[in-house]
């Protein structure tokens, strides 16, 4: 078992190289997302005592990187014009005309990763039900925001709390619930 405090540590490591990736690569939306939800992985360890159960965790951390891969593009709206002026890169650019596709698909696979992480961990009914305006949130704001209207985009990045409160509160009433 790798103690919680050495995964920390590289965590804290890629933290620092976070702000480099968009020199390296078109990506550096995914670079955050694998970073800023290794909570799933660090939390699990912390109150498991151990990374036995990859079939639980393992499908939060990639339903968290989908959905950090649709906020964070959302959010990257803002800055492309002067991140291709500066040569730097990211996947607001990388996807140009083709951003809600590609966003519809980190939405569904976000959706279906937290169903299958659910099945895993014998979630009850809640946690099933509160997908579907989960769902819904994450399409709303791939198909209603304006992708060249800065402050549209920065109010669907907030908008992102109402999204993760849904899970969650499925989450919890999921386990009280069967």
């Amino acid at each position: 078992m790798i103690p919680t405090f050495v995964e920390t540590a590289v965590q804290q490591v890629l933290w620092i190289a976070y702000p480099l990736m968009k020199r390296i690569t078109y990506w550096p939306q995914a670079f955050l997302g694998l970073v800023h939800n290794w909570g799933a992985t660090l939390g699990w360890a912390a109150v498991k005592g151990n990374l036995n159960d990859v079939h639980i965790f393992l499908p939060v951390h990639v339903a968290g990187i989908c959905w950090t891969l649709v906020y964070d593009t959302i959010y990257a709206q803002l800055d492309k014009n002067e991140d291709a002026e500066a040569g730097v890169k990211s996947t607001a650019l990388l996807f140009g005309d083709s951003t809600r596709t590609w966003l519809l698909g980190f939405a569904t696979v976000c959706i279906g990763s937290l169903m299958f992480a659910g099945y895993n961990a014998h979630m009850g009914w809640p946690f099933y039900l509160s997908l579907i305006p989960a769902f819904g949130h994450l399409l709303w704001q791939i198909y209603s925001v304006d992708l060249s209207n800065g402050f549209d985009c920065l109010m669907k990045l907030f908008s992102n709390k109402w999204f993760g409160a849904i899970v969650m509160a499925g989450m919890v009433l999921g386990r009280i619930v069967y």
